[in-house]
């Protein structure tokens, strides 16, 4: 069987599945079951063409990796073929973990477990059922090879993962101020001492990257109207595990339900086979099928929450520069108990939240600059321009949430 397959791709064109190991896992079920879990979780709701899925992404990291794998070759340094493969395989299956709606449900459906955890759990059992052929590319995902710029590529400021997901992120929702030009960054990367840094000609390059990566997080992916609509799904699956617990039957597919009536642990993954396979079987249509059900339920909280979802009716968002404090949540409070939301109620539909924004972070893994002389610098020592050092400030702003349209009395 010929496995060496060419995938038109909408953002790169024509990009190669290069070897057998790569088509096996693109074809493994755990893989294919990214199809169904949206990139941009409900970014939708904003714009409409944000539709692509983990799938898409997953392959155009893998793409990017092999080009940046034959541009550190050109320059002379020596990466085995097996090297290769194991980093494509690595970025490959980087995502795998995720569960539905992606970050969105990361702590509401599992107790405290980071998609990474989950992801590394799957290349095991993956690893498992092939034999040991990802031995290599386990190492470095983890960060435990020696060469330790595979694993800057894989995970860093500036790996694979960010320039694909900003590209294909600014293609599928029309930002086009965000979008990168991966192509020429890739080959501005160079080693130095197994280390990945970037040639001084490629500053200004960075700082796009940098600049790009920042606009995209306050209009895209923590976008006002984003925000409102996950804050309600979050609602909606609470509500639904508080009913769960409470002992009601709730519709929901058969691996749903087993979330939503178990706090499951980290631990738990691990020490019951079960859990994980529910997992690999879990999906957006999952949440979807069962909102459209509970959209009719008795429970007016669970029924009126899924109705607005569903009918894009979202709740009202005001950004603030400090924490809410009773002059602004009071009013707010007042208006909800009027239109007959119970005080117990209340706090499903009166959100507080907070959310930040660092489009470079000095404290982690930094972007390191060679100079024409030959040393090796921080990017914030290399460049003059102020734009880097406004870059690395953690921007953090709150916001309140409420259900403006709404009224639980029968």
């Amino acid at each position: 069987m010929n496995k060496r397959k060419i995938i038109n791709d909408p953002v790169y064109g024509f990009i190669n599945i290069p070897s057998d190991l790569l088509y096996d896992l693109v074809e493994h079920p755990y893989f294919q079951r990214l199809r169904r879990i949206r990139q941009l979780g409900l970014a939708e709701y904003v714009y409409p063409g944000a539709l692509h899925t983990r799938f898409h992404h997953a392959l155009g990291a893998m793409h990017l990796m092999g080009l940046a794998m034959r541009s550190l070759q050109d320059k002379g340094h020596m990466i085995w073929e097996p090297e290769c493969e194991a980093a494509q395989a690595a970025i490959l299956l980087h995502d795998i973990g995720h569960g539905p709606f992606s970050h969105v449900l990361e702590s509401t459906l599992l107790s405290n477990v980071a998609h990474e955890q989950v992801s590394l759990l799957l290349m095991h059992d993956l690893n498992r059922q092939l034999h040991g052929r990802l031995d290599l590319a386990i190492q470095m995902f983890e960060g435990t090879y020696p060469r330790q710029f595979f694993h800057q590529m894989i995970s860093s400021q500036l790996d694979m993962d960010r320039m694909d997901y900003l590209n294909r992120d600014c293609f599928y929702t029309g930002v086009t101020e965000g979008a990168i030009g991966a192509d020429r960054l890739i080959k501005m990367l160079d080693l130095s001492k197994d280390r990945l840094v970037v040639e001084e000609k490629g500053l200004l390059s960075i700082e796009n990257f940098l600049n790009s990566r920042r606009l995209m997080y306050w209009q895209v992916y923590l976008h006002k109207t984003s925000l409102c609509a996950e804050a309600m799904l979050f609602q909606i699956i609470r509500r639904a595990r508080e009913l769960t617990e409470q002992g009601q039957e709730l519709f929901a597919t058969p691996s749903l339900a087993l979330f939503l009536k178990n706090k499951i642990t980290f631990d738990d993954f691990v020490s019951q086979p079960e859990y994980m396979m529910a997992f690999t079987r879990l999906d957006d249509y999952d949440i979807w099928t069962s909102i459209k059900v509970w959209a009719q339920h008795d429970d007016l909280v669970l029924s009126t929450l899924s109705r607005m979802l569903l009918d894009r009716r979202l709740f009202k968002v005001q950004f603030l520069e400090n924490p809410s404090d009773e002059a602004i949540v009071g009013p707010l409070r007042e208006e909800l108990l009027r239109k007959g939301i119970p005080e117990e109620l209340l706090s499903y539909f009166l959100v507080e939240g907070q959310t930040t924004n660092a489009a470079y972070v000095e404290e982690g893994e930094q972007i390191k600059i060679k100079l024409k002389k030959g040393n090796v610098v921080n990017i914030t020592e290399a460049s003059d321009l102020p734009t880097i050092k406004a870059l690395s400030k953690i921007v953090r702003k709150y916001y309140v949430c409420w259900a403006k349209n709404v009224s639980l009395r029968p």
